[in-house]
């Protein structure tokens, strides 16, 4: 389970990753990898062939020259409005944060999903059994893409980043959709049946009434044989900085997520096998 996390989300994830197998910890061989918003990407491109190792080199390139995208002032009063007013209603939340993605003044959809593109580097759907999720942004319902969907892999992966009044929703099959992180950071419950789970979080509280990550991972192991939570420790949230959607945090990042592998090594091996 990869959950959301702007850029900085995305290179710790990766440097995690890399640097458990590194550390003789692969997972890579999940049965069942789900991708929520900067998971998403993640996700879909662990098991694409290029390997962790290269990934993970690819965080430490200089971003000198990218677009530093925020969430401005009238963003964050959209996202306290829409589920200040909606606090016991996940799916009212949801509709009301859609209204503030359809409404948003952000970029094109075509130069976003140029962007998605480029990094995810092919559109076809890699090997093994892959979830991206996402949130209807007119009707709050909450879905998952997987190879069977129809949906290409560029447009699945969009749709789970489109973060609302950032990034512009993406219209897949005539319903626009956006960041699969407006149900919960991780949507760890997708993984309920599986015996050994692995939930790696950048981001473990949303804003109510989201659940938050811990709550899911507590709920998970009372029927899986074991579960792990990574987070990030302090050195990798200081990395990260205020700003978790500038690509100019994605080597501090990256490198913080690598050191933080040999710690929390013992405790994914013991859950892994």
């Amino acid at each position: 389970m990869l959950g959301a996390g702007g850029e900085a989300g995305i290179a710790w994830e990766v440097g995690l990753l890399a640097g458990l197998a590194a550390h003789g910890v692969d997972l890579t061989a999940a049965d069942l990898v789900v991708g929520t918003s900067a998971g998403a990407g993640v996700a879909a491109r662990m098991n694409s062939g290029i390997g962790l190792a290269a990934l993970y080199e690819q965080q430490l390139v200089s971003a000198d020259g990218e677009i530093v995208a925020r969430m401005g002032p009238r963003a964050i009063a959209g996202f306290l409005w829409a589920t200040g007013l909606a606090r016991h209603n996940p799916v009212r939340a949801r509709v009301r944060l859609g209204r503030l993605a359809v409404r948003a003044r952000t970029g094109s959809a075509a130069a976003r999903r140029a962007v998605v593109a480029a990094r995810l580097g092919t559109h076809d759907w890699p090997a093994g059994q892959l979830l991206i999720t996402a949130v209807d942004a007119d009707t709050g319902e909450f879905a998952t893409f997987d190879a069977s969907s129809g949906v290409d892999l560029v447009d699945a992966v969009g749709a789970s980043c489109a973060v609302p009044g950032v990034w512009p929703p993406v219209a897949i099959h005539g319903r626009r959709w956006m960041d699969g992180g407006m149900r919960s950071p991780a949507n760890a419950d997708l993984a309920a049946g599986y015996d050994r789970v692995v939930v790696v979080a950048p981001i473990t509280r949303g804003l109510k009434p989201m659940p938050t990550v811990t709550d899911q991972v507590t709920e998970l192991a009372r029927s899986c044989q074991a579960v792990a939570l990574l987070a990030p420790d302090a050195a990798s949230v200081a990395a990260f900085g205020r700003n978790l959607l500038d690509p100019r945090t994605r080597a501090p990042s990256a490198r913080a997520g690598y050191a933080q592998a040999a710690a929390v090594r013992p405790d994914v091996a013991a859950v892994w096998g």
